[in-house]
């Protein structure tokens, strides 16, 4: 063979051997993300998972791919939005923003993985056999902000010793409500308070729910730990300023945003775990033999300029309790 015919048949070899390999190299992941909630308020969760992957080798963009579905506030949307997810065939569907997502997620498939992270009981919604074996194809990370409730509720009476009626607001198309209320109730009573529950489940009734308590002169207001309510965490927060209404809240965020108290486990490590679970299904691990883990991380902010415009006192021992106090 003459050299220059030698020269120009490798040469074509070494053109061709770069689009082998990539052809050969397997496709990237995609996961689907669903969530009943906003993009926007639910930001700092999504960036908790995309860390719970970057601890199993996942990069987004990189080595995997994510297609978001956003349901902003509106439950009727989620089992299209989960359907379609199935039909773009990802390899798992993680779930945040409640329950009510997870649910929907099941109804669409009973094959596709599905990670969840949320403080509903899962057992109870129907969605796992049990906490260590889950079975069927999902599993995920309960982080218990609905069980603590009770815990709330005792907390807001310490900071408000003479608060006599309280007032619950809970959104009615959450499946958490059928086991939030008979809670809050059974608490109100062990603590010796009346409980006046109101039911909002879009901005309009939200703002009639707050007049209905200044109606029925309840002392201090806790939120229902649920997505939605989440999603609508800066219409709460002015309502409660402008009436001025002491309100417990679920979640570390809110009290940062302006609300006054708030009790719950750290949500951005459940989502953290949640991201962890989903790496290792894609590296071939079966929900059914996931445990369903449950974030013990607990948090008690208070935001003590918002106590301050309330013209609260924050007993000594509260502050003690406080995780962090924003000034």
């Amino acid at each position: 063979m003459r050299r220059r015919e030698f020269i120009t048949l490798f040469g074509g070899a070494a053109a061709v051997w770069p689009l082998a390999a990539r052809a050969q190299q397997p496709a990237m992941p995609v996961i689907g993300y669903l969530s009943s909630t906003s993009s926007g308020p639910y930001a700092p969760f999504v960036a908790a998972f995309q860390q719970g992957l970057k601890e199993t080798g996942y990069i987004e963009g990189q080595n995997v791919a994510i297609e978001y579905r956003w349901a902003d506030g509106q439950f009727d949307r989620l089992s299209e939005l989960a359907a379609d997810l199935v039909r773009h065939q990802v390899a798992v569907i993680a779930v945040g923003g409640g329950g009510v997502t997870a649910l929907a997620a099941k109804k669409a498939t009973l094959t596709t993985p599905i990670v969840f992270a949320f403080g509903s009981d899962p057992v109870k919604l129907g969605l796992v056999a049990s906490l260590n074996r889950p079975g069927g194809n999902i599993t995920g990370v309960s982080n218990l902000a609905v069980p603590l409730a009770a815990k709330r509720l005792g907390l807001l009476c310490e900071l408000m010793p003479k608060s006599a009626v309280v007032g619950f607001l809970l959104n009615p198309g959450s499946p958490n409500a059928a086991f939030d209320l008979p809670d809050m109730e059974a608490a109100a009573h062990a603590l010796g308070r009346q409980l006046i529950p109101m039911n909002a489940s879009d901005e309009r009734e939200i703002d009639t729910a707050f007049a209905a308590f200044i109606q029925r002169h309840v002392d201090a207001v806790i939120i229902q730990a649920e997505p939605f309510l989440f999603s609508r965490r800066d219409q709460l927060i002015a309502l409660a300023a402008r009436h001025a209404l002491p309100a417990m809240y679920f979640q570390r965020e809110i009290a940062v945003a302006g609300g006054l108290i708030s009790y719950g486990t750290d949500f951005k490590d459940a989502n953290r775990l949640a991201g962890v679970y989903v790496g290792r299904i894609l590296k071939g691990a079966k929900p059914a033999d996931l445990p369903v883990a449950q974030s013990t991380k607990f948090e008690l902010v208070i935001n003590r300029n918002t106590a301050k415009a309330l013209g609260i006192e924050i007993p000594p021992k509260v502050l003690a309790l406080a995780d962090e106090v924003i000034e």
